[in-house]
């Protein structure tokens, strides 16, 4: 069950983040900071991840992120991964993890 969260079916599209896994990382992003210009809607952070993992998925360029898939710009996935980064939402996200499957005795 918990091992589905982090491996799944064979997912056609690895970088759809589930519900489950969604729930576990929305909790650790920081909060947007205000708008200072006027302009586009932010895109919303799950969409911005999904278009995080699609570029370390296949491996494309930042640039080459398709307007088509919903996901924002590349350059605000790549602006969005940076501000996470900062934040250590990573770091937290992996003891999270740990914790999860600690619990369910499913690591070693």
């Amino acid at each position: 069950m918990l091992v589905a969260l982090f491996v799944g079916k064979r997912n056609s599209r690895p970088w759809i983040v589930s519900d489950e896994l969604w729930s576990l990382i929305e909790p650790l992003l920081p909060e947007p900071g205000p708008k200072l210009v006027a302009g586009r809607p932010r895109v919303p952070d799950r969409q911005a991840l999904c278009g995080i993992l699609f570029v370390l998925h296949t491996g494309i360029q930042w640039e080459y992120l398709p307007q088509e898939l919903g996901f924002g710009s590349g350059m605000t996935c790549w602006r969005r991964l940076a501000a996470w980064n900062e934040a250590g939402v990573w770091d937290r996200l992996h003891v999270v993890l740990l914790q999860k499957l600690r619990a369910a005795k499913q690591l070693d």
